[in-house]
Formats: structure tokens, C-alpha cells, sequence
């Protein structure tokens, strides 16, 4: 009965203190949230996701996504290698937006990026090609890393490189504009991976491209008629 009793109580008072666990981790959360609102912007998350997902279709990394899903018909190493790369290429780009608004005034800043988005809105209109010259051997550092490798050099200077440069700078909010285009990224190329031709097929890339023109546009417009704050 005495054990019966003990273990009872034990049981009472591990609930409890897992409760309490709890409440104070939920505490802790609701404190960090209202105290620091500025930590994720949601807004710059969503903007950048949607432009870069936009932005990617029939793009050359695209194109080298299939390429690679083509040749080596491993896809799991292949989209953690488009990842390794995304985040490490784009971490690189926002930290470059993150420094123009520090090294620019807003003017010349509001100035240079509704340019420059312009510009954007005019290159997602121009189609990309990507040119197989490799062999068929099997690549020397494994799947992984060859994916690693291509992507990260496909990226540099490409349409969604710069777009991140852009976006970073616009909205000041590094980690939300980096996970945003490298979760566009890879909601535009893991499909690829694992489908194939059919995405291309299925989505028609002159309305994404057109859809994708118009959003640069737009932003480029505001943010050369809305006065810096």
C-alpha cells in the first residue's frame, strides 16, 4: 500500500513539474516575441519565398537541377547539396544587401534599388540556357559535393543571387530574406529533382516569368515613388 502510495505521488509530482516546464518555456517564448518583434520579419520571409520560387522556374539552376537528377538518378544527395549551396550563396548575398544599407543613405539607396529592380523585372523576361558539355563519368567527390560545387558556381552573379542582394537591402532583415529565397529555392528545385521534366511541363514558364516581371516592377516603382522613412 506504502508503495502504491510513494508511487502515486511520484507520478503527481513528475506531471507537475513537467507542467511547470511548461509554462515557464511558454513564458520564456511569449517574453523573447514581445521584447524582440524585430528578430524574424515575416513579411520580408514571405516576399523573398514567393520572388525567388517565381524567379527560379526555367532558370539555369533550375536547368542544372534536372541536369544533375538526369545524370546521377540520386536525389536525396542532390537537393541537400542545392541546399548546402543555396544557404551558403545566399547567406553571402544578404550579408552584401545588409552592408549596402549601412554603407548608402536611404535616398541613394531607395534610388539604386527601384533601378535595379526595374532592371530585374526586364531580366526575368529573358529566357536561360544551360549547356551539358560534361561527360557521363561518375563525378570524383561523389554526388553531394559535385552538387555542392555546380550549384554554387551556377549561382553566382544568376538572377535569384542578386534578387537576394536586392531584397536584403530593401527590407533590412538578413535572416528572414535568406531563409525566404532559399526556401524559394528549393520549392522550385526539389520538385525538379524528384519529378523531372514533368514541372516544366506542367507550369507554363512564360506566365511565371510575366508574374515574376511584374512583381520587380512593382517593386521597383514603390521604391522609387515611397519617400526612405
Amino acid at each position: 500500500m506504502a508503495q502504491t502510495v510513494e508511487k502515486r505521488l511520484g507520478e503527481t509530482f513528475d506531471c507537475t513539474a513537467f507542467k511547470l516546464h511548461l509554462l515557464l518555456a511558454g513564458d520564456a517564448v511569449r517574453s523573447l516575441v514581445s521584447l524582440r518583434p524585430e528578430l524574424f520579419n515575416m513579411d520580408a520571409f514571405l516576399v523573398s519565398t514567393g520572388i525567388v520560387a517565381l524567379a527560379e522556374m526555367g532558370d539555369k539552376t533550375q536547368l542544372l537541377a534536372l541536369l544533375l537528377a538526369a545524370r546521377f538518378k540520386k536525389p536525396w544527395p542532390i537537393v541537400w547539396g542545392i541546399l548546402v549551396a543555396t544557404l551558403a550563396n545566399h547567406a553571402m548575398a544578404g550579408a552584401l544587401g545588409a552592408w549596402l544599407t549601412t554603407l548608402l543613405s536611404p535616398d541613394v539607396l531607395r534610388w539604386i534599388l527601384g533601378a535595379s529592380f526595374l532592371v530585374m523585372a526586364a531580366w526575368m523576361l529573358v529566357p536561360d540556357k544551360l549547356e551539358d558539355d560534361s561527360d557521363s563519368q561518375p563525378p570524383r567527390w561523389g554526388v553531394f559535393a559535385t552538387t555542392v560545387v555546380l550549384f554554387f558556381l551556377a549561382e553566382m552573379g544568376d538572377k535569384t543571387q542578386i534578387a537576394t542582394v536586392m531584397l536584403a537591402a530593401r527590407f533590412d532583415a538578413y535572416v528572414a530574406v535568406v531563409a525566404g529565397t532559399t526556401l524559394g529555392m528549393m520549392l522550385a528545385n526539389a520538385p525538379v529533382v524528384w519529378l523531372g521534366e514533368r514541372v516544366t511541363r506542367w507550369v507554363p514558364l512564360r506566365v511565371v516569368h510575366t508574374v515574376s516581371a511584374l512583381i520587380f516592377a512593382v517593386l521597383g516603382v514603390l521604391a522609387l515613388v515611397l519617400p526612405s522613412s
